[in-house]
């Protein structure tokens, strides 16, 4: 799977379709599924895009977890339970549950966010807060990557 890079702004049409950026569709049609999975974000009032190998990912995770625990269901309920599927039409665009454009406040526009391995999908104003915020706590905290265990 291919990874999600850059900052890219759509917009959202009447019909509230809007374009997956085409470089975010290419590492998703890898995917058996001809889509994308959203999901509010229990971080953020953003959305969390994954491909589904990710959420499988994500499942088996909650695994690590005791069956019927308050933490396996609190996690399950933020994320799976959150989870929608959409499909790409002929023109790579997914239209936008109601709900979750609600809930991210989107308009007219929005910034798909490349984080990796998933994407988020937010209210153009609200990633530039965001991002600005990273930032800074990047440098505050002098934040770097750990090292790969080959580079130990």
């Amino acid at each position: 799977m291919g990874l999600f890079l850059s900052t890219i702004v759509n917009r959202i049409d009447r019909k509230g379709r809007i374009s997956v950026p085409g470089a975010y569709r290419a590492a998703l049609e890898a995917q058996p599924f001809s889509g994308v999975i959203l999901m509010k974000s229990p971080l953020h009032i953003a959305l969390e895009g994954f491909a589904p190998a990710r959420m499988e990912d994500i499942a088996e995770r909650l695994d690590a977890y005791p069956m019927f625990s308050q933490d396996q269901d609190d996690l399950a309920a933020a994320t799976l339970a959150e989870a929608v599927p959409l499909h790409f039409d002929g023109e790579g665009r997914i239209v936008l549950p109601t709900e979750l454009t609600a809930y991210a406040g989107f308009k007219d526009e929005v910034a798909f966010v490349g984080l990796g391995r998933k994407f988020q999908m937010w209210a153009p104003e609200a990633w530039r807060k965001r991002r600005d915020l990273a930032q800074k706590s990047v440098r505050t905290k002098g934040l770097v990557l750990p090292m790969k265990r080959s580079d130990a």
